[in-house]
């Protein structure tokens, strides 16, 4: 990362098609969501994810959760932040936190568990064999730490 700030959360708004039958986003969409989030989070840090994948390492979710608070419905735009709250260059966790963009209500916060592997999908540790993909990792975890 080469500037040592937080990045601003990811902007969302809910497509038609994402809603279930009582018009509010069903909740499988949410874990997708976390997934665009961490796509865009490794962009903003200068380190897109085709980059990793092009260096031979891939991040598998080995977990996912959400806790729904507040209904999301079409149309809505939302604001996700990301936190990456446990990291050792071999595994990861990280945090998501969905607030309403114009009402600042929170809708929901989740959670991701995730651990590094090469193209044969052999665990690594980045911080060996990638050290750029560690500090990205390493320094935003010190920068959620502090915040």
């Amino acid at each position: 990362m080469s500037e040592k700030t937080m990045i601003p959360p990811y902007e969302r708004t809910a497509y038609y098609y994402e809603t279930d039958k009582m018009g509010i986003v069903h909740h499988s969409n949410y874990i997708r969501w976390f997934e665009e989030t961490r796509v865009y989070f490794l962009e903003k840090c200068g380190y897109p994810y085709r980059k990793m994948e092009e260096e031979g390492v891939m991040i598998p979710v080995l977990s996912a959760s959400c806790e729904y608070k507040n209904a999301i419905r079409f149309d809505e735009t939302v604001l996700i932040d990301l936190k990456v709250t446990e990291f050792n260059g071999f595994k990861m966790t990280v945090t998501y936190t969905v607030t309403g963009k114009e009402d600042g209500v929170l809708k929901a916060v989740g959670e991701t568990r995730h651990f590094f592997v090469d193209n044969s999908l052999r665990p690594i540790r980045v911080k060996k064999e990638h050290i750029g993909i560690y500090n990205v990792f390493n320094d935003y975890k010190e920068l959620c730490l502090q915040s």
